[in-house]
């Protein structure tokens, strides 16, 4: 499956808000949403209101854009949370979450999500002591994520061995810095996320 290789900062700019996709450096000057507050490609301010379509479209974009997911992928997750019962928003946060490359960034073993998919990718990370390199595995409560031994004794590993426990994890997942280790307590809930979103929004747009 395809996935977009521009740049990220770009799609900040796109959807008005930081959606913290470069990891340490959105939190500096240096953000690009900083520098440039207008969309791209967008030479003086318009005064346009957005229509009611164009309000749904930009906040699915924000969440697809935030977890570096497809189009066609995304609205697979939101059929597969029209099929639960109760709340479709609150299941399809839970599935986006439950992916062990966010899992991985939520753990504090990457700076952001994209890095966490390329460590899932590269065969970096185990679940339950077996390696898994499919970023959209779904963890669940209970699961072990770890790094492979091989992996511990990688330079990036031991930065982030050295950096302790400056990230803050999030009440469903528990960390061991110092084993580099992490742990799935229960499934996500929508009080866990630091995410601003509208999932009626996006929900609608698919049930138009």
């Amino acid at each position: 499956m395809g996935r977009y290789t521009g740049p990220v900062c770009r799609l900040c700019r796109q959807v008005g808000e930081k959606l913290f996709l470069k990891g340490a450096r959105c939190y500096t000057p240096h953000c690009a949403i900083e520098k440039h507050r207008r969309a791209p490609g967008s030479q003086r301010p318009t005064r346009r209101r957005l229509s009611e379509f164009g309000i749904r479209q930009r906040e699915k974009q924000k969440l697809r854009y935030t977890f570096g997911i497809m189009e066609r992928q995304f609205a697979r997750y939101v059929d597969m949370a029209e099929k639960q019962p109760g709340v479709t928003g609150q299941y399809l946060f839970q599935l986006l979450e439950r992916r062990l490359d966010n899992v991985v960034f939520r753990l504090g073993f990457s700076d952001s999500r994209a890095q966490g998919r390329q460590l899932v990718l590269h065969g970096h990370m185990l679940v339950n002591g077996r390696k898994v390199d499919i970023p959209s595995f779904f963890v669940k409560a209970g699961d072990t994520v770890t790094w492979r031994p091989a992996s511990k004794e990688k330079p990036f590993a031991k930065a982030k061995l050295a950096e302790g426990s400056k990230q803050t994890v999030p009440g469903w997942l528990s960390r061991d810095a110092a084993a580099l280790e992490g742990k799935v307590l229960s499934l996500p809930r929508p009080e866990d996320s630091d995410i601003k979103m509208d999932a009626r929004l996006i929900v609608e747009h698919y049930t138009r």
